[in-house]
């Protein structure tokens, strides 16, 4: 009987250099998207400016902008100035920081993002997440109302090492961190924050003198009922208008996304509208809390970060936790706009742009911004072409600096904690849980431990808590990779999972296996044990029909990587495989695999002519060697 020809060869070279292999790996690890491969062939001065548009995006669209892409902008960035307003002022609140921080805070770090941030729809400023873990984390070591000085040089450095690390993030490309912030943790952890806000939110709906410190469900609503006699009917009636108009304007706008722009300035109208009641009314004579505001451009906080040792420990961690909940929440909603217009943005120039910002922010008296969602939705909504928009936010945001800020002196703290309460309830969205829960039951235990943790223990238990699920489940997915046994699809040439496919047959004497995942010393021992259990189940169904396992094919096809460890693993295995009479064949091993194993000599022990490149070619050599060894039999008989 003459053997079986293959066309189809497996390819045997010469193991790659070490050099080589460092360099192929960083570059798929670092620069997936291959960011300069336009500059190949490129002359050195052309090649020069490319890079620095690259690294300054504003240099790329700025030689092109125009009058017709400016009205677009000019719109959209007054528009988002108006909800700037009120934002700044209320986050400021929450972050107990003086109202005056949070509009600067819109004034320098749109600026910084304009020169380079790669989004077109990206509003910068303050995010509520961010301000109550600021408050919390700081909180615990300063008090702002009993040494407001240290407080603030404590929060500028934290937002000074929060830039700081986010930008050496962008530089060295590392945005895969970002990645263990799954969608179900963030989901989760915004939903557990918005609620802690809007029971903050309480002391100025209810206009109480006396509050806790602490962020706990418990606790808050512990000091709310213990000062019952602190309430104000007048507070909670004012608020409750204000709040049900928000509601109502939002309700329009998802009705009529055309709307958007009643929803975008019913919070600058709710502030006019509180300033002119108090004013008019008296109203702080009733018990209401207004703010004050004095007008001036930031002052230099260069000199206020401390590096105090005994402080250090505090503005670092803030720094840490905020730099990555910023990250995931400005890039995701960067995205997730840029994805609507059929758009790309580049998270690690994001990363840098928001570490610059906050940086130079540190240093104007600004504290932690971001992209937040509702103001860049707003700017995507009103129609923003480029990052023009967050100029034009910046440039308004100085005109109330210089000339207008006094006029928001009378704003109650009840339409402040109104504005924020509407904000927030956006934010817990009970209908994608309910979506985790029917569709990923582990993805609904990581944001509801998320939601629960963060409501009763803190923001920075219930985040730790809910990366620390997703890393377990990244570990299972490592520890515990996918295999399967592969079965002929009838009358076609395909091998598919029997399971998934039950109309696949298995080959007499041959047992397909498939290998998903890499191959690494977290789950070699999975592995051998798996193989054994596939051969003994197999056995036990083939030995009824008088048939004998005599080759086991490993398809590697979808092993993308082996380490010495998986190697000695499968030593052990073709060892054990030997002891049964059982043949161990390979197909299709992938380039990084094939040097591996050809580097330990191991294709030399199992033999080049054990190696295939297709699942038909190895079956056809094992059907001609049993066939060959049948007849061989035969003719002893």
């Amino acid at each position: 009987m003459t053997s079986p020809e293959f066309h189809n060869k497996v390819i045997y070279e010469n193991s790659r250099s070490f050099g080589t292999v460092f360099k192929s790996k960083c570059k798929e690890t670092f620069f997936p998207d291959d960011p300069f491969h336009e500059l190949k062939n490129e002359p050195c001065a052309r090649r020069t400016r490319k890079v620095i548009k690259y690294f300054i995006p504003i240099f790329e669209w700025l030689p092109n902008y125009n009058f017709g892409l400016f009205k677009y902008d000019f719109l959209a960035g007054i528009t988002t100035a108006t909800l700037a307003i009120p934002q700044g002022i209320s986050y400021a609140n929450l972050a107990k920081l003086p109202p005056i921080i949070g509009l600067y805070s819109s004034f320098v770090p749109p600026l910084i993002y304009a020169a380079f941030g790669s989004s077109k729809n990206v509003a910068v400023g303050t995010v509520a997440a961010c301000s109550l873990l600021i408050a919390e984390t700081i909180g615990e070591k300063v008090s702002p109302t009993e040494d407001l000085k240290l407080y603030l040089s404590l929060v500028y450095t934290a937002t000074f090492f929060s830039g700081l690390l986010q930008t050496v993030m962008g530089v060295l490309r590392l945005g895969i961190l970002i990645d263990f912030l799954s969608h179900s943790t963030i989901l989760g952890f915004m939903g557990g924050t918005a609620l802690l806000i809007c029971l903050q939110q309480l002391k100025g709906m209810l206009g109480l003198s006396h509050f806790t410190n602490k962020t706990g469900v418990v606790p808050v609503l512990h000091a709310v009922f213990s000062h019952r006699d602190e309430w104000k009917w007048e507070c909670f009636v004012i608020g409750a208008i204000f709040l049900v108009v928000l509601q109502i304007t939002r309700y329009m706008k998802n009705k009529k996304p055309k709307l958007f722009w009643v929803s975008a300035i019913a919070p600058m109208v709710v502030v006019v509208t509180g300033c002119l009641f108090a004013y008019f009314t008296r109203a702080e004579k009733r018990g209401v809390a207004i703010n004050i505001l004095f007008k001036g451009i930031n002052d230099p906080s260069i000199q206020l970060l401390n590096f105090d040792p005994k402080y250090i420990s505090v503005p670092l961690k803030t720094g840490f936790i905020t730099a990555l909940v910023a990250l995931a929440e400005g890039i995701a909603i960067g995205r997730s706009f840029a994805i609507a217009k059929n758009e790309q943005i580049d998270g690690n120039k994001e990363m840098i742009a928001f570490g610059l910002m906050n940086i130079v922010g540190s240093f104007t008296s600004c504290y932690l911004t971001t992209g937040p969602f509702s103001k860049t939705a707003v700017n995507y909504n009103a129609g923003c072409k480029t990052a023009m928009s967050n100029i034009v936010m910046s440039v308004c945001m100085l005109l109330v600096l210089l000339f207008f800020a006094p006029l928001f002196s009378h704003t109650p703290l009840v339409a402040l904690s109104a504005i924020i309460m509407s904000a927030m309830l956006g934010l817990i969205e009970y209908e994608k849980a309910y979506h985790l829960f029917k569709t990923d039951k582990f993805d609904f235990l990581i944001c509801i431990s998320a939601f629960l943790v963060v409501s009763f223990v803190g923001m920075q238990s219930g985040l730790m808590v809910s990366v620390g699920l997703a890393l377990i489940r990244a570990l299972l997915y490592i520890a515990r990779p996918a295999s399967c046994k592969l079965g002929k699809i009838p009358d076609t040439k395909l091998y598919r999972d029997v399971e998934q496919y039950p109309g696949a047959t298995g080959i007499p004497g041959i047992l397909i296996l498939k290998l998903g995942s890499p191959i690494y010393f977290a789950n070699c021992s999975y592995l051998s044990e798996r193989i054994v259990r596939w051969i003994r189940d197999e056995q036990e169904v083939t030995e009824s029909s008088g048939n004998v396992i005599e080759y086991v094919l490993l398809d590697l096809g979808g092993v993308t990587a082996m380490d010495i460890t998986g190697v000695e693993t499968f030593v052990e295995v073709r060892r054990n495989l030997e002891t049964k009479g059982i043949k161990m064949i390979l197909i299709n091993p992938r380039r990084d695999v094939m040097e591996k194993l050809i580097v330990t000599k191991f294709i030399d022990k199992i033999g080049k002519e054990n190696v295939f490149l297709s699942t038909e070619d190895a079956i056809d050599a094992c059907n001609f060697s049993l066939n060959s060894s049948t007849e061989v039999k035969a003719e002893d008989l």
